[in-house]
């Protein structure tokens, strides 16, 4: 189990570093360049082929092993990085651009591949909630790393040693990839062999319409879908945009850089962390009723915050507790959601599962970048208290969608409990 952990989680960690530097890194280098709340919104589009990946998952899931594809796509972000290190953001904003979007393109590749071994590797509720916390964090701390940790030393560092050392990075991933003992598992070869056997897998490929009503009719698949679309958009709109407030009447970029890209994004990694011990040990029905409830709560402490606008050391530390409990609540809500999603996959047939687990993944990605490009242009338009009230709003409309679904819906627990042995 120790060595599915580790895979999953380094996988994972160089999986978030795209986001990272898209997400916390560009966002505060345009702000401070003198961008616009909407410009910077829009730079979201970047993060477009992860809304696509569902039209090539079933290509990835089909066509040779999750290790080819896995190095391919870890090589090809090393080679990436490493001709990016000759750029100078400053003059050469379209190849920073450019690079972000093919970072984020070989990164959405990679991640069906990992997605589908994770299916086939993590067997039993406890592997699955422990597996799904190495994807969370493993995923965050590669945010915390690029976002947060390289946004505080860039200054000194530079642009081309940053993207040096990411090379390095990803380039020792796919060695690791490469000789990765876990990839041998009887599971995953049995499933590749299946699937050169069955002719009508190759009908499906041609007939994708088919995978489609297969994976609708997954039981507990139009609920979750319908969750995964909406239960970041207020969470979303308001992380985005709080640390722009910040910068604009309370903290400067290196601070930014510190207490919400490595503090804040630690106690995400916290919270993420104790939902898979947490799954152990409670239903998911349970937590997720509860933690919704508190999420709600953390947002309207957050929103009474932006009457303030005199700087003082105690506006800094309440946006500070602000953050870090809304990511500590956010990360124990992610890894929730993705062990919910996991549960919903493993209901499908084997031939579909890492099609349908990407579809799941691709529609949660949706909703959150949909959101979050139209955030900026909400705050220009309307001002940061209207705007976080629309905020305030959705996110209670989300707990009483998922509380309302622990009691009559998809989130029953003998239903979560229907899972293959």
């Amino acid at each position: 189990m120790n060595d599915k952990l580790v895979f999953l989680g380094l996988l994972y960690f160089v999986q978030g570093i795209p986001y990272g530097l898209q997400s916390s890194l560009l966002p505060v280098y345009l702000r401070g360049a003198g961008h616009s709340l909407t410009r910077i919104g829009f730079t979201k589009i970047l993060y477009f082929p992860w809304v696509l990946k569902v039209l090539w998952a079933p290509f990835v899931d089909r066509v040779g092993t999750k290790r080819r594809w896995l190095v391919g796509t870890v090589s090809g972000l090393a080679l990436t990085c490493l001709s990016s290190a000759a750029l100078a953001p400053e003059a050469h904003i379209w190849g920073v651009a450019g690079t972000l979007l093919v970072m984020n393109s070989l990164a959405s590749v990679q991640d069906i591949a990992v997605d589908g071994a994770a299916v086939a590797l993590l067997k039993g509720r406890g592997e699955l909630g422990l597996g799904n916390t190495a994807q969370v964090v493993g995923y965050k701390a590669g945010s915390v790393f690029a976002g947060g940790g390289l946004l505080a030393v860039i200054d000194v560092a530079g642009w081309s040693w940053m993207f040096m050392l990411l090379t390095f990075v990803y380039a020792g991933v796919a060695l690791f990839v490469w000789g990765a003992p876990v990839l041998d598992d009887e599971t995953l070869r049995g499933q590749q062999a299946d699937g050169s056997r069955r002719g009508g897998q190759a009908a499906d490929a041609m007939r994708p319409w088919r995978v489609w009503r297969k994976m609708l009719a997954v039981p507990g698949t139009p609920w979750t879908v319908l969750y995964v679309l909406t239960y970041k958009l207020g969470e979303q709109g308001a992380v985005t945009m709080f640390p722009l407030f910040l910068l604009d009447h309370h903290m400067t970029a290196r601070e930014l850089g510190f207490w919400n890209g490595v503090i804040a994004m630690g106690f995400s990694i916290c919270g993420s962390s104790l939902g898979g011990v947490l799954l152990a040990q409670f239903s998911i029905g349970a937590l997720m009723r509860r933690v919704f409830v508190l999420r709600t709560i953390s947002m309207v402490f957050q929103s009474s915050l932006l009457t303030i606008l005199e700087p003082s050391p105690l506006m800094k530390g309440m946006a500070v507790l602000s953050m870090s409990v809304q990511h500590f609540l956010g990360g124990l809500i992610t890894t929730l959601t993705f062990t919910t999603m996991m549960h919903c996959t493993q209901r499908a047939e084997e031939s579909i599962q890492a099609t349908h687990y990407s579809f799941l993944a691709t529609l949660e990605v949706l909703g959150k970048l949909t959101f979050s490009a139209l955030a900026g242009g909400m705050v220009d338009w309307f001002g940061f208290q209207v705007a976080f009230l629309f905020f305030l709003t959705l996110s209670a409309g989300t707990a009483l969608h998922v509380w309302t679904a622990t009691f009559t819906g998809a989130l029953r627990e003998h239903q979560l409990k229907e899972q293959p042995k």
